[in-house]
């Protein structure tokens, strides 16, 4: 039991020096095979699920699609909660980019976008969006069925996130039991979650405004 916790639970505090190369994303190294998820004015295909999951959801949306620009923008202004794609993958690579609006004298910055949810997001897996925050995967996922919280991953050798006001890259690897972070040139991250092979990705308000583009996945075998 102690040995399939740790493999669960406990994330690994000596990543191997090569997760720390620079590296090419994934679309810019093989452009074939994406498939493009952003939504439309009205978003059909998306769900709006509040954080609690048993929390009412604000009446009034706090999500919009720029179709000049093609960006999703999150205002941040009605509640806590995340936006789900309605659709459970297994193996994927899902690629997004980001940035939050700079205010000034504004700290705490803070959102995330989620992979292998359950569908109100009892069960969550999260690559961390923040300023400052290095770039780094936790949550709470299943251990011998129950709800169990993850451990925060040591901070990764090198700060890869930009500042306020510039975009962000993150590919978001899912295969098998095993989650990647990569971050604007390398991988920061990385647990395994054997017990939930699938999910359902979206991303999530928490207070500030942020904007995400190039929202895309390559479904892997």
């Amino acid at each position: 039991m102690k040995s399939r916790w740790a493999l669960v639970i406990t994330i690994s505090c000596l990543l191997s020096a090569t997760l720390w190369v620079q590296t090419k994303s994934a679309l810019a190294s093989d452009t074939s095979g994406w498939i493009d998820i952003l939504p439309d004015e009205s978003f059909k295909g998306w769900t709006r699920v509040a954080i609690p999951p048993d929390k009412a959801l604000d009446p009034v949306s706090q999500w919009k699609f720029d179709k000049a620009r093609r960006i999703i923008i999150c205002e941040g202004d009605h509640g806590h909660e995340w936006l789900r794609y309605d659709r459970e993958f297994a193996n994927l690579i899902l690629h997004v980019e980001w940035r939050f609006t700079k205010r000034e004298r504004l700290k705490g910055y803070n959102s995330g976008v989620f992979v292998r949810n359950d569908a109100d997001g009892r069960v969550w897996h999260q690559a961390q969006v923040g300023a400052g925050n290095d770039g780094f995967l936790f949550g709470q996922t299943l251990v011998d069925g129950k709800l169990t919280a993850m451990k925060l991953n040591p901070k990764p050798k090198v700060n890869r996130i930009k500042p306020p006001g510039e975009w962000n890259i993150y590919e978001i690897w899912c295969q098998g039991p095993k989650i990647t972070l990569w971050v604007n040139g390398g991988v920061s991250s990385e647990f395994a979650v054997p017990e939930v092979p699938k999910g359902y990705l979206g991303l999530e308000a928490e207070g500030f405004q942020i904007e995400f583009r190039n929202l895309k996945l390559k479904l892997l075998p």
